[in-house]
């Protein structure tokens, strides 16, 4: 098994990235968190999980430990594939994920496309109590709720992805994590990748 991959990013993809490790080119699928931080030319790090099926061998990568213990939780339900549990990883930051199995907020699963109703019932069903409660620490504040969005542009970007649809919970999750790790940033910089985070 594959359990960690240490290379030069060659090409980042729309849903996975290119890693050059001992003069081979390994394909790994990655949540879009880790995808935004990977850069071309730079080293990178990852933890990775090797999935082999009848009709392929894929090899997911991510930054955190924490990715990977919610990843290895989310596909050890039945009916959740990596994809699936890659998708769920790539909707919301993994505080805001832990959060909504711990409080069983199915509707917040569900939102995720491709998780339907009775997925998110199922996972909220058999994580609840497995899901480690230091997983939802980070990004969460007293009474499990997200943090609210301090800044000016945080609270533009915020108003501008409710507006498009997207739902409160991931959206707060999301900006309250683009706003602590670029204080500065401008709110068209954070409904930028804010969108890339919750597509």
């Amino acid at each position: 098994m594959i359990a960690y991959l240490s290379g030069v990013v060659r090409e980042v993809r729309e849903q996975s990235a290119v890693v050059v490790a001992g003069g081979v080119g390994y394909e790994v699928q990655c949540p879009a968190g880790t995808l935004s931080k990977l850069v071309v030319g730079e080293s990178a790090e990852l933890n990775t999980r090797f999935v082999v099926r009848e009709d392929a061998q894929l090899l997911f990568g991510f930054l955190d430990a924490d990715s990977v213990k919610l990843f290895d939780l989310l596909t050890g339900v039945s009916g959740v594939g990596p994809k699936l549990g890659l998708a769920l990883l790539s909707a919301m930051p993994v505080s805001a994920l832990a959060q909504g199995l711990l409080s069983g907020d199915a509707k917040l699963l569900s939102s995720v496309s491709g998780v339907g109703k009775k997925t998110a019932e199922r996972l909220v069903l058999e994580l609840q109590g497995k899901v480690p409660e230091h997983l939802a620490a980070a990004g969460v504040a007293a009474g499990g709720k997200a943090r609210p969005v301090a800044s000016t542009a945080g609270r533009d970007a915020l108003e501008a992805l409710l507006a498009l649809g997207f739902r409160e919970a991931q959206v707060r999750a999301v900006v309250s994590e683009l706003v602590a790790a670029e204080p500065e940033a401008s709110a068209d910089a954070l409904i930028r990748k804010g969108l890339g985070r919750l597509r």
